[in-house]
């Protein structure tokens, strides 16, 4: 097996990560054993496992599919966190597509990206890519985490 450049290293090292946490934000999704808790919370909880996967699923389309891919995504933040009681199925298709589509992606990536400037400001600053797929990474790990004990807190 040939190694690749570091820098080819590192993004093939993000798109098995990402993969691997959106395939298991799949299954936490589908492991719900009531399709109606994927809408509910508990306790002072906000956001539903249903909002989170929505979120997620609209943030990597618009961040890497659009921003990096050049896929033409066009996202509707708002609606991630207003829309309910999509059918899980469709939330499933909508995630295998986004997994799929981010880790073609950030393998696609040339060299000298990871030190270039993200073309998109976070919180008014401007991040480097490695910075910016650090945050990506970070961001879909906390919110599986929420989906986790969201479907162990309501179905036990």
């Amino acid at each position: 097996m040939t190694q690749g450049s570091p820098e080819k290293e590192i993004w093939s090292a993000w798109a098995k990560l990402l993969d691997r946490d959106l395939k298991k934000l799949h299954e936490e999704i589908a492991a719900f054993k009531s399709e109606e808790n994927v809408w509910k919370t508990i306790g002072s909880i906000i956001n539903p496992a249903g909002t989170l996967c929505l979120h997620l699923t609209g943030s990597l389309n618009h961040f890497v599919g659009n921003t990096m891919g050049n896929t033409g995504f066009v996202r509707d933040r708002e609606g991630e966190f207003a829309n309910r009681n999509i059918p899980r199925e469709t939330m499933l298709r909508d995630l295998d597509a986004c997994r799929e589509m981010v880790v073609k992606t950030l393998n696609a990536q040339p060299e000298g990206t990871l030190t270039a400037t993200f073309p998109r400001k976070f919180m008014e600053q401007d991040v480097t890519y490695a910075w910016f797929l650090s945050h990506i990474l970070t961001h879909v790990s906390y919110h599986l985490g929420q989906v986790n004990y969201l479907r162990r807190a309501l179905e036990g």
